[in-house]
């Protein structure tokens, strides 16, 4: 039995090598395992179900045959993504997930979060946040017409590189205090995130024992994947992105 998880790809049109990465790791990986867990960003952005891009239809086919076969598919949202709905879900043969969510790994309480909400030290983030995570906002945004969605995207994304740029390493990074809070919330001594583009593996003390905090990395240089198997250490994976074929 084995269980993959994999986050922070930020598939899009000009990124044809992560496209064509991630398809490999769907024929060359994924096939045999229990679930796989797709935690967030998976998309760099998304801003309806009903745009169906030939990138959208193209990933949601080769997630359909993929749970054909017997994996089973959990899409939990990311900061990119948020906006991913039921009707993509059920094209790909997926199911969508909570944000945070505790899940039994072979005896193990996991919690699985994206991440981003363990980044207080971000006030203005967490405001925004707050703010797109709302269904009102959220049903306000959709009813919209597609091509003033298509605009909004563009300028949100364009804003957030502008922000990120003047903001502090440590700003943008999850704040330890509040990871040990949210883990001693839910009761559990392993954390599983991605966000941050910071993969590890840290060791850390939640209620009072010996907790392990592991950080999904983002497909941008590297491919980066976590396989957990029944009586096994969690093992985070790394592999070169090679080039996408001319």
């Amino acid at each position: 039995m084995t269980t993959l998880f994999i986050s922070d790809l930020h598939l899009e049109e000009s990124r044809p090598d992560i496209t064509a990465a991630f398809f490999r790791f769907l024929d060359q990986t994924a096939p045999g395992a229990e679930r796989l867990y797709i935690l967030g960003d998976f998309f760099e952005a998304w801003i309806g179900d009903d745009e169906r891009t030939p990138l959208q239809e193209r990933v949601a086919e080769a997630l359909r045959r993929l749970n054909a076969a017997g994996t089973d598919i959990v899409l939990m949202h990311g900061n990119r993504d948020f906006l991913i709905g039921e009707d993509f879900c059920q094209r790909a043969g997926a199911r969508l997930m909570d944000d945070p969510t505790v899940v039994d790994l072979y005896g193990t309480p996991t919690l699985l979060m994206h991440g981003d909400s363990l980044c207080t030290a971000d006030v203005e983030y967490q405001k925004f946040r707050a703010n797109m995570r709302n269904p009102q906002w959220q049903q306000m945004i959709l009813a919209r017409p597609l091509k003033d969605r298509q605009q909004m995207a563009r300028q949100l994304r364009d804003l957030s590189m502008a922000k990120n740029q003047g903001k502090a390493e440590a700003i943008m990074d999850v704040t330890p205090e509040e990871v040990v809070r949210v883990m001693e919330a839910h009761g559990v001594q392993r954390l599983i995130h991605g966000h941050t583009h910071r993969p590890a593996v840290h060791a850390l003390t939640a209620n009072g024992e010996s907790a392990r905090r592991i950080v999904l990395g983002d497909w941008d240089q590297n491919l980066w994947w976590l396989v957990v198997r029944p009586g096994e250490t969690p093992d985070l994976r790394h592999a070169p992105l090679a080039p996408a074929e001319s």
